[in-house]
């Protein structure tokens, strides 16, 4: 089979951090957190890098982060780009941010063949995570199943900050291992030994261990598809809130599972993750790093 993709969805502006976090250095001789998540996804057998990324940042993004990864692997560039619409449709005005990343990932169809998996730019999943990945789309691939795809799934207590709330996709699994449902959350924060959501002015709690997405995926090219019908009919049900809807690659997940078009298997982790979703979060993504190097499972220096 042809080298398996990752795609690294790494267009967002990073409003809540107050910045470029994509490009924001955490190890000790300035590597980023998307150097840790290639090297895991080398390491696991992936040979072949998109980055999905905005006009605004490519220039830089290529400088500061491309220089290193096109010496390892194969490495593409994709924009995601505000006009990137289907017939009919314009962008709103005052819309600036990008269109989430259901569109993000449909914003890769031009470069997409085989199996492929997906990624945010800003969170570290750790290395065994990309192991299941690979593995699961590598026997996907060949046994032929064109509707089967995959997620790593975080028990909720790893995956938090101690500094606000997060987007999570909080997830409901069949006794096979398969989704059932998935519902992205917005904001969702620690209360004390409690973990909760917000929906509207309610604070709901989520029971503990409960398994949630962190845009770890999977796919097939037949997402792909799916994601274009679905970016259409986003498109029109959301005509009065264009200029902030986002359009959610879990969401449509769970409508494409919902009727039926596709499984997805669940692989459970018990990787702890790290994210720099507020400034206040870069001192302990370095601890920990600096902590897996001492380990011995990364190298001083990563490439060396």
């Amino acid at each position: 089979m042809a080298d398996l993709t990752l795609v690294v969805l790494a267009a967002g502006i990073g409003s809540r951090y107050g910045g470029l976090k994509q490009i924001e250095p955490v190890g000790p001789h300035g590597e980023l957190i998307i150097d840790y998540s290639v090297y895991d996804a080398l390491q696991a057998g992936f040979r072949r890098i998109v980055f999905v990324v905005s006009d605004k940042i490519e220039p830089l993004f290529r400088e500061r982060v491309g220089r290193n990864i096109e010496r390892q692997c194969d490495t593409a560039y994709v924009v995601q780009r505000l006009d990137d619409l289907p017939p009919g449709f314009q962008v709103p005005a005052g819309r600036t941010k990008p269109w989430g990343t259901g569109h993000a990932t449909l914003a890769c169809r031009d470069v997409i063949q085989a199996p492929f998996a997906v990624i945010n730019a800003d969170d570290f999943y750790g290395r065994s995570a990309y192991q299941a990945l690979y593995d699961h789309l590598q026997r996907n691939h060949s046994s032929g199943l064109p509707d089967e795809y995959c997620m790593i799934g975080y028990r909720l207590e790893n995956t938090l900050t101690e500094h606000g709330h997060v987007s999570r996709g909080i997830c409901q699994v069949d006794e096979e291992g398969f989704l059932v449902e998935i519902h992205e959350r917005t904001r969702v924060q620690r209360f004390g030994p409690a973990v909760k959501y917000a929906a509207g002015d309610t604070w709901i709690e989520i029971l503990p261990g409960s398994l949630v997405s962190m845009n770890m995926w999977g796919f097939t090219p037949a997402i792909l598809g799916q994601l274009a019908d679905h970016f259409r009919g986003f498109l029109e049900e959301q005509r009065e809130r264009l200029t902030t809807a986002e359009f959610y690659l879990p969401e449509v997940v769970g409508a494409v599972v919902k009727a039926g078009q596709a499984r997805v298997r669940v692989l459970p982790t018990s990787e702890q993750w790290f994210g720099v979703t507020y400034q206040q979060d870069q001192p302990r993504v370095k601890a920990a790093l600096q902590d897996l190097i001492r380990q011995g499972i990364y190298p001083e220096k990563l490439w060396g």
